[in-house]
């Protein structure tokens, strides 16, 4: 397990914001700033950039997933196969979402027959 020293990670900080200010470089996602940082010269501003790419920012998509889920399947849908309960999931979940039906029938157009 690798600890972040403060000292050290204050150090590597005031350095990381120089380098930034002088590439004149400013990331707009925790990705970014990742694929920027140097894991040899800012380890643990490399470790910290890692951690909070893979944090998740909320809970809320599998909740609405899971509540979703049960208006979903009910006892008539028992049957469907998994594609069709997932699309149908995210159809309820995204419901706010404006589709054009243009776009899906040219989606559906491109696909091949089954």
């Amino acid at each position: 397990m690798v600890w972040v020293d403060k000292s050290n990670s204050l150090t590597e900080l005031r350095l990381w914001i120089t380098k930034l200010r002088r590439t004149n470089c400013k990331p707009k996602t925790g990705i970014d700033a990742l694929t920027e940082c140097n894991k040899e010269i800012h380890p643990n501003i490399y470790l910290l950039l890692k951690i909070l790419c893979t944090l998740p920012v909320s809970t809320t998509t599998p909740e609405h997933m899971f509540s979703a889920l049960k208006k979903v399947k009910t006892y008539l849908r028992n049957t469907m196969t998994e594609d069709r309960l997932n699309g149908l999931s995210m159809m309820a979940v995204n419901r706010d979402n404006k589709v054009n039906p243009e776009d899906v029938f040219d989606d559906i157009s491109k696909r091949p027959r089954k």
